[in-house]
């Protein structure tokens, strides 16, 4: 017979309880259930999510796949106990990656570990994977949550997601057609997105000294608020526009700002110039440039600029693409134009 001993262990004993991750799942299980299309065949709960293609559907069909984190935006999450908001901004950050290349969202998996979890905030990060799946009609099928406490300081967790999309073969997007005399049309941000966090972070809360709940010099709204706004899905804007091949090439002004993206659709024969003069940055862009004394060129190869996503149309196209736009409720801008030369980007900087 045998007794217990009093010195065994259990994993809770070493910090992971698989009971309250069990918890943590149940409470998520309906709202994951909630995004699924009919061509879910099978997700939660099983070792493998599956979703049908309809082969009668597609002609010529390509799978378009991307995965991404939330970086350290997360930060603001952990400091103000919000964490509706970053799982919004993981699912539409990779959107508009795979939307770049026309195609549109199909399915959505997340990471999600931390070293203790908390059923709370990990229904809250979910509910904002739900609600960004759900207006971006793509399924979330499942995903990996893991307790890894001698990994993550409390509070703490990490966010990535990986997300698979469709295109028509001959509906790809890749920039090959663009032509000198092309027009660049800029798509408004709502802030920083998910990029450019951990200086934006610095300058805020350390060169300024300002705390989460003060209000923005030259804003009504507070740090948190401003630094929480959810990265913007271009989904609902673009993808007629993409599927009819009014646009020859789109992009995502992401982690390397203009510098960095704009020239991977450029062809080789072209140069991208960009006119920063025609808008106005956000006032976060001009406070975090001001306070931390940050140079032009820095500041748009880290930040978006107000600029979150770019549009480059025939000149032809101009305007139907700005009426599209406008009647979708968002307002294009003229930012640049393509000329000969290249390959490249050149900035006109104030």
């Amino acid at each position: 017979m045998t007794g217990s001993n009093p010195e065994s262990s259990s994993y809770r004993d070493a910090g992971v309880d698989i009971d309250r991750a069990a918890e943590a799942l149940d409470g998520i299980k309906e709202m994951i259930r909630s995004t699924h299309l009919p061509d879910v065949l099978r997700s939660i709960g099983s070792f493998g999510a599956l979703v049908h293609l309809d082969s009668g559907r597609y002609t010529d069909p390509v799978l378009a796949m991307s995965v991404d984190g939330v970086g350290t935006k997360l930060k603001i999450a952990f400091a103000t106990d919000r964490h509706e908001t970053v799982g919004q901004d993981l699912v539409n950050h990779c959107v508009d990656d795979i939307l770049v290349q026309g195609a549109k969202p199909i399915a959505f998996m997340d990471y999600f570990a931390t070293g203790k979890l908390e059923p709370r905030v990990v229904q809250g990060v979910v509910s904002g994977l739900v609600k960004a799946c759900k207006e971006n009609s793509c399924s979330l099928v499942g995903g990996e949550t893991a307790e890894m406490p001698d990994f993550y300081s409390e509070g703490e967790y990490d966010l990535a997601g990986c997300i698979v999309g469709i295109v028509e073969r001959n509906n790809l997007i890749d920039g090959s057609t663009i032509a000198p005399g092309d027009l660049i049309i800029g798509l408004p941000s709502t802030g920083l997105h998910t990029n450019g966090y951990t200086l934006a972070r610095k300058v805020v809360f350390e060169s300024a000294g300002l705390e989460s709940e003060d209000t923005l010099p030259g804003t009504d709204s507070t740090v948190a608020e401003i630094l929480l706004r959810v990265h913007c899905s271009y989904y609902p804007y673009v993808i007629e526009l993409a599927e009819a091949k009014t646009v020859k090439g789109m992009v995502h002004i992401t982690g390397g700002g203009f510098y960095d993206n704009i020239p991977r659709i450029m062809p080789e024969n072209v140069t991208a110039i960009v006119d920063t003069t025609a808008w106005r940055p956000l006032p976060i862009f001009r406070f975090l440039e001001e306070k931390g004394d940050i140079s032009k060129e820095e500041m748009y190869r880290v930040f978006n600029m107000g600029m979150g996503f770019l549009l480059i149309v025939s000149e032809r196209d101009r305007q139907k693409v700005m009426d599209h736009l406008r009647n979708r409720g968002i307002e294009g801008t003229i930012i640049g134009r393509i000329e000969r030369g290249g390959p490249g980007l050149e900035m006109i900087l104030p």
